[in-house]
């Protein structure tokens, strides 16, 4: 376990705790430095990421090896779930994870490697990617380009604590992608398999900026309003009802929608590329 330069309690915890091999951090470098100090201590020709805020299920390690024998070399992505003690937690102002299948994230909550392909590709860019968001996306797409298979474990189960950042939080979480995104530009095959027509990096930005065209209809085409407008709101119900949310929730996400986009937006032109 890499501790990386936690502030908190996190040292005497990790201390009381039998059979766990700690490595700590002096400087927090980020999530990708971390984890490549923690691979690299390890020996067994397979390596299991979990993150500190997920929970494995009892039989976790044996699936995700039993599917890494059955998938050999192959970047092997296990189920993530809410946390179900906390499931009465979520709402629109906490934040979790949820992932049922292949990629196209292959976030490192749950994910297993072959030594052999991390030594391979470097590990993770830790260079690149100083802050939390799109190292693992970077790994797992240069491990494909580089000819490895994937495969998805969904007997391998981990829960995702669900965590209550309130709106500002999730705002700056929002926010912060802008530094992360360039992981589109390197690896098209990314970009192909999440972006929508080819520039929207969330299905829901492409329909608010439908919605939008909707407010500039000239009266004459008003007809046309609701037809523009329509697949933004269905995309409010089903995130309303996906984290049990409330009507009044509903401008929250125009709100972080509208973040969402403009830290693509300074994305597109740090990196020169087009993100919406």
């Amino acid at each position: 376990m890499v501790d990386d330069a936690s502030s908190d309690a996190t040292p005497s915890v990790l201390a009381r705790a039998d059979g766990v091999r700690v490595i700590r951090r002096d400087v927090n470098e980020g999530p990708a430095a971390a984890r490549n100090d923690g691979w690299r201590a390890a020996r067994a020709p397979l390596v299991a990421f979990i993150d500190d805020d997920c929970e494995a299920d009892p039989e976790w390690l044996i699936a995700g090896l039993a599917a890494c024998a059955e998938h050999p070399g192959a970047v092997v992505q296990g189920r993530v779930d809410p946390h179900p003690a906390e499931a009465h937690l979520r709402s629109p102002f906490a934040r979790t994870l949820t992932v049922h299948g292949d990629g196209p994230y292959y976030q490192t909550a749950n994910i297993f490697y072959p030594r052999a392909l991390l030594e391979r590709l470097g590990g993770f860019d830790a260079r690149s990617y100083p802050v939390p968001g799109g190292e693992d996306t970077d790994l797992a797409w240069r491990a494909i380009e580089a000819g490895a298979p994937t495969a998805y474990a969904d007997a391998a189960r981990a829960y995702h604590a669900v965590s209550v950042i309130g709106a500002r939080g999730r705002l700056r979480v929002a926010a912060r992608w802008s530094q992360t995104l360039h992981v589109y530009r390197r690896h098209p095959g990314a970009r192909k398999r999440v972006f929508t027509r080819g520039v929207f990096w969330k299905p829901w930005h492409y329909t608010l900026a439908r919605a939008s065209l909707a407010l500039v209809v000239p009266r004459r085409f008003r007809y046309l309003r609701g037809w523009l407008a329509a697949p933004y709101l269905d995309s409010i119900r089903v995130r309303l009802r996906h984290e049990r949310g409330r009507v009044w929730h509903a401008p929250f996400y125009l709100v972080e929608d509208a973040v969402e986009i403009a830290a693509a937006v300074r994305a597109s032109i740090r990196h020169r590329m087009l993100v919406l």
